[in-house]
């Protein structure tokens, strides 16, 4: 259940649909650029694998960014719930003794 502070920020279907479709086009675009390019079979070869390789290492890389703000989110509300504890049980009018 999100709380009242939970300022997270949602993609709309929309934006997910225009990066998916945006990165589709794009991989489909310089594969086919590779398939029509007038080179020898190891050149066109050595260039797909290069964009699949970069393709690949661009989901790990933002798998990784992904998993980096989900970690730093976990902290955040871990300490923001130790303070709403400490100030909970915070009593101004007790005497120290």
């Amino acid at each position: 259940m999100p709380s009242k502070t939970d300022t997270t920020a949602k993609n709309t279907a929309a934006f997910a649909m225009q990066a998916t479709i945006s990165f589709g086009a794009s991989l489909f675009a310089m594969l086919v650029a590779i398939y029509f390019m007038e080179a020898d079979p190891w050149i066109k070869g050595f260039l797909a694998l290069g964009t699949l390789y970069l393709t690949t290492s661009t989901f790990t890389l933002a798998k990784v960014v992904r998993d980096q703000q989900e970690d730093a989110r976990v902290f955040h509300r871990i300490d923001q719930a130790r303070v709403d504890k400490l100030l909970a049980e915070h009593d101004p009018f007790k005497s120290v003794s």
